[in-house]
């Protein structure tokens, strides 16, 4: 629940701008003008909790003090936007199960690694998992990674247990395949969820996501739109710089890179858009 303050938090002129900077800075996210008051909102319960007068405080605890570093955990965690659901923008499964992952394993033997980024309560990297299953894949070597910079995401994602929301595009018939009915909601089947390894993870920070942009088909759907073009740029570059030529990634259908980035290229494969991961050039010979 949300805690009380006694008094209401100052607001000293230019703090929301200097808050709305570092958090982008460290984060990735950007708050524009208009949205500084629902940044302040979604960050008061903490500053109350250390009993902060200002968010002037706030600031300081974030940028300065010892128990900075583990106070972003909760600002990413206040942050988190948990909104998804199982089988969204299901062309784009359709396209790794039915299309990518065969002509994977048409050409080699070794495990498919696949990167859901930002996978919040894990519908996403689940949809994968359940996807591939139902579909003969199962014994195929493929390996699931989802991360998230929130860890109360994640602990939810663990769990394993949805709610009525979570199921708007699902098949019924998938559902009751692959789900139980709890008193808390629907349980994912233990064989799925094992399929899928969490992490925690922040895309805007280069070291924490190197070993992971090194699969060579990444999902990263309905992230991009909370980031600033620099932000992204900075984000695909880590992705680039890891990722193999030809790996391809996965974005929302409403995001769009192309004048963020030549690294990757817009195709069309089956009956959805991706991007791939443009070939290198050899460096000229000596």
């Amino acid at each position: 629940m949300p805690i009380a303050a006694v008094d209401p938090l100052s607001v000293p002129e230019r703090v929301p701008l200097l808050l709305r900077d570092l958090i982008h800075e460290r984060t990735g996210l950007f708050f524009e003008s208009g949205r500084l008051e629902t940044m302040l909102d979604k960050l008061r319960d903490r500053a109350v909790l250390h009993q902060c007068h200002s968010y002037l405080d706030y600031y300081y605890i974030l940028k300065y003090e010892e128990k900075g570093p583990e106070e972003w955990h909760r600002v990413m965690d206040a942050f988190s936007v948990q909104e998804t659901y199982f089988w969204r923008e299901a062309s784009q499964i359709r396209t790794l199960v039915d299309t990518l992952v065969p002509q994977w394993f048409r050409s080699r033997t070794g495990p498919l690694r696949i990167w859901s980024a930002a996978c919040a309560s894990g519908e996403e990297p689940y949809s994968i998992a359940l996807a591939l299953v139902n579909a003969g894949l199962g014994s195929r070597p493929i390996e699931i990674t989802a991360s998230d910079a929130s860890e109360a995401a994640l602990m939810k994602a663990g769990g394993g247990v949805f709610r009525e929301r979570s199921f708007r595009t699902l098949p019924e018939e998938l559902r009751h395949r692959y789900f139980t009915r709890v008193p808390e909601g629907w349980k994912l089947a233990p064989d799925i969820m094992q399929r899928v390894t969490f992490q925690q993870a922040n895309l805007i920070d280069a070291a924490q996501i190197q070993h992971l942009a090194r699969s060579p088909v990444i999902f990263c759907r309905n992230v991009f739109i909370y980031f600033s073009p620099d932000a992204i740029r900075r984000t695909l570059t880590t992705f680039a710089n890891q990722m193999p030529d030809g790996g391809h990634l996965f974005v929302g259908a409403s995001e769009s890179l192309l004048k963020l980035t030549a690294d990757f290229e817009l195709h069309e494969a089956a009956d959805a858009f991706v991007y791939q991961r443009v070939a290198r050039r050899n460096p000229d010979p000596q």
